[in-house]
């Protein structure tokens, strides 16, 4: 069935009277534009393509080829924003950001744009960005990275590619970005009231305050609907027309002209100023919000109608007729000519191959991970500094050092968060830093965990390698979805062409003693545990920390992994572990990196294998020796790594022992323990195992939070039962 905005362009279009005349290219537009002839022609042809995959993409549902119908009609006026734009200027864009796409990919050449849309639509091996994983606008030689943008959530990444453009400078590390580039970013007026994107808006002009250099320009296209809920009247206006440090630029997105020019003004003034301005297009959303949208269910007939004649497609046609540039029957013409071109390539890629295995869907992922194990420091010599000292450590000096050594190491790598530069943490863990740096690589920011990881996201696209710290893990919760939705999707949206590396540090765990609360004591992982490709590091002994910290940095740098490295609190600055002032816990420098997915085992036991990370590890070992006096012989086993799990050490450990006990301090819902009972026995195991692990329930403050929190007298039962 036929669109009404289709029928509508033909029928009003063909009314049209005028003749074309043979006015030059280069001649400007009639009405001061500075937007010429043949740019207005280009843009047009942008528009056109852009309308036709979205009528393309429905007929393609309808044929049952098709998967994706979300279009860009209505909004085909951001084609003139890349022409305002260099095609070396970074782009995030906004789901419907078609014209933008096909007009930059015009600008460089190359590929047929067209069919590469197509080829996502129909979600084709061959598409050339995601490689049929998702249908995103993408492409590494235009300078576009990919993103799902479902909620603005790319603008906090946004934020940090147009940090790391000077930073990168300021560091002497090569940067894909040009020195004056401007980053872009373009979302929905319904998304820049979600808390992603006033939050990225904030940290820009937090930023630009305290005088950073912030090329960033930030596209609100207004269509004044989100999905079914409108947006309320001049919202966006009265929220941005006059926010004090954010430069403010407006233009009808149905008028080419008027979109150019502001355009190209807001691009101007963020290129030569290096601070963050807001560009502001009305728009209207033609079609609905996606072929499965049914919008007169909560729109009339007539506000339906009533935006046909604000079509930027009709208006660019009605500009170029007036203009004397073409006529209407011409305009019809590359209009059919243009779906003609269209539903070709569609019929030739719609039975093209698509993924057909979990291994061809997963590619990336993998590919990634072993790169990623590949990359352990074989010696970390060279980071060792004359006249270090050669004592034992604490687990938070032996991460301070760790980080010292990475940024000599890495001249590109970063180290910040709230509270880490001057004071060095809450706990002390990055004190000194600042000193043996700079401001320029070890850095506070503002207090908001969303801007945190976007900054690390912005900066590991562009060159950088950062490491981020999030305050506590409960933090970590408020801004998951950079990680899950944004950090660790990535490579596998864009079959990795592009990379985002970074080392999250997060403090967390219980078992804190005089603070706490469950802000501050937060058992729970298994937010992170079940995001695809990302590697989780929990280290409890000093030499293991810093280690595993300096296998992350090199996998980072390597695979551009994700990696996120869990720092149990309660052991920052413990010493001893059997006795007190016996300094067990204290550990030497280590010599090499950790292997990831490699397990640590202490003790030959033959009875028992007990299996443990973290806080649990220190526990475990105390409860060892006790059940020596038993005449039960254990051994204990250090996880290290959460993802990937050291199946191969613990089904061997286990064999060992034929008795396994899963000690877990996370919940026992949704813990740590689930995943390792479900890999021994989906490996074979067949010996006796039990588990023990906190209560599923908040931390509360004070000594309360032992009666929930795993403690060694549950661990000591559950053995002797286990063992006799």
């Amino acid at each position: 069935m036929a669109e009404p905005i289709d029928e509508y362009f033909t029928t009003t279009i063909s009314a049209l009277s005028g003749t074309a005349g043979q006015r030059s290219h280069d001649a400007a537009l009639p009405g001061g534009s500075s937007l010429t002839v043949g740019e207005c022609l280009a843009l047009f042809d942008a528009q056109l393509g852009s309308r036709h995959l979205d009528l393309a993409a429905r007929w393609l549902r309808s044929k049952g080829k098709g998967y994706y119908t979300i279009g860009s009609s209505g909004h085909e006026g951001n084609a003139a924003v890349a022409a305002a734009l260099r095609p070396t200027d970074p782009a995030l864009l906004h789901y419907r950001s078609g014209g933008f796409f096909l007009a930059r990919a015009a600008q460089v050449g190359g590929r047929d744009p067209l069919r590469d849309v197509v080829l996502g639509l129909v979600a084709a091996t061959e598409e050339p960005i995601a490689g049929g994983r998702h249908k995103v606008f993408g492409r590494h030689d235009l300078n576009i990275i990919p993103q799902t943008s479902t909620i603005a959530s790319h603008l906090p990444r946004a934020v940090g590619v147009a940090f790391s453009v000077a930073r990168t400078r300021k560091l002497g590390v090569a940067c894909p970005w040009p020195d004056d580039a401007v980053a872009v970013c373009s979302f929905g007026d319904a998304s820049v009231n979600h808390s992603t994107a006033v939050g990225a808006i904030n940290a820009a002009l937090h930023s630009a305050y305290q005088g950073v250099p912030m090329p960033l320009l930030f596209v609100c296209e207004d269509n004044g609907i989100g999905i079914s809920v409108k947006t309320p009247r001049r919202w966006i206006e009265h929220a941005y027309g006059n926010r004090d440090g954010l430069r403010y630029f407006d233009a009808d997105g149905w008028d080419v002209a008027a979109t150019f020019d502001a355009a190209s003004a807001a691009a101007a003034w963020v290129r030569t100023q290096r601070r963050p301005a807001f560009l502001h297009l009305r728009m209207v959303r033609l079609m609905g919000h996606a072929g499965s949208d049914y919008e007169p269910a909560y729109r009339t007939p007539a506000e339906i109608a009533a935006d046909f004649d604000r079509d930027p497609v009709v208006c660019t046609a009605k500009a170029l007729i007036d203009a004397g540039v073409l006529t209407p029957i011409e305009a019809v013409e590359r209009y059919e000519a243009k779906r003609a071109n269209i539903i070709e390539l569609a019929g030739e890629v719609a039975d093209l191959p698509q993924l057909d295995s979990a291994a061809a869907v997963m590619k990336p992922l993998q590919e990634s991970l072993e790169d990623a194990v590949a990359a352990a420091p074989e010696s970390l010599a060279a980071t060792v500094r004359s006249g270090e000292p050669d004592a034992p450590l604490t687990l938070a000096i032996a991460i301070n050092r760790a980080l010292q050594d990475i940024l000599d190491r890495y001249p590109e790598a970063m180290v910040f968060g709230e509270d880490i530069a001057r004071k060095g943490g809450v706990y002390g863990v990055t004190r000194g830093l600042l000193g043996k740096s700079s401001s320029a690589r070890v850095f506070d920011t503002l207090l908001d965990e969303q801007s945190i990881l976007g900054l690390a996201l912005g900066a590991g696209v562009s060159g950088l390698l950062p490491i981020p710290e999030i305050q506590y893990l409960a933090y970590f919760h408020n801004a998951a979805d950079q990680i899950r939705g944004e950090g660790a999707t990535l490579q596998f949206f864009s079959n990795r062409q592009y990379r985002n590396p970074m080392v999250v540090r997060v403090a967390g765990y219980g078992y804190q003693k005089g603070f706490g609360g469950h802000f501050h004591n937060d058992d729970s992982i298994a937010a992170i545990r079940d995001i695809p490709g990302v590697v989780i590091a929990s280290p409890a002994r000093p030499d293991d920390a810093a280690g595993m910290l300096h296998t992350c940095a090199a996998a980072a740098k390597e695979a551009g992994a994700v990696c996120v490295f869990l720092e149990p609190i309660a052991l920052y600055h413990t010493r001893d572990l059997h006795e007190d002032g016996d300094d067990g816990w204290l550990a030497p420098y280590p010599s090499a990196g950790v292997p990831i997915g490699c397990a640590r085992t202490y003790g030959e036991g033959t009875d028992l294998t007990i299996v443990t990370f973290g806080n649990g590890l220190r526990m475990s070992l105390r409860v060892a020796r006790k059940l020596e006096s038993l005449g039960i012989h254990a051994r204990v086993v250090d996880l290290r790594w959460l993802a990937p799990l050291p199946t191969e050490d613990m089904i061997r450990e286990a064999n060992a022992t034929g008795r396994v006990l899963i000690v877990d301090e996370t919940r026992a819902t949704g813990g740590v323990g689930e995943g390792v009972l479900a890999a021994l026995l989906e490996c074979g195991f067949s010996g006796t195992v039990e588990r023990v692990a906190s209560e599923d329930s908040f931390i509360p403050l004070g000594d309360a939070a032992l009666e929930v929190l795993l403690s060694e007298d549950t661990i000591e039962a559950a053995a002797v039962k286990l063992a006799r």
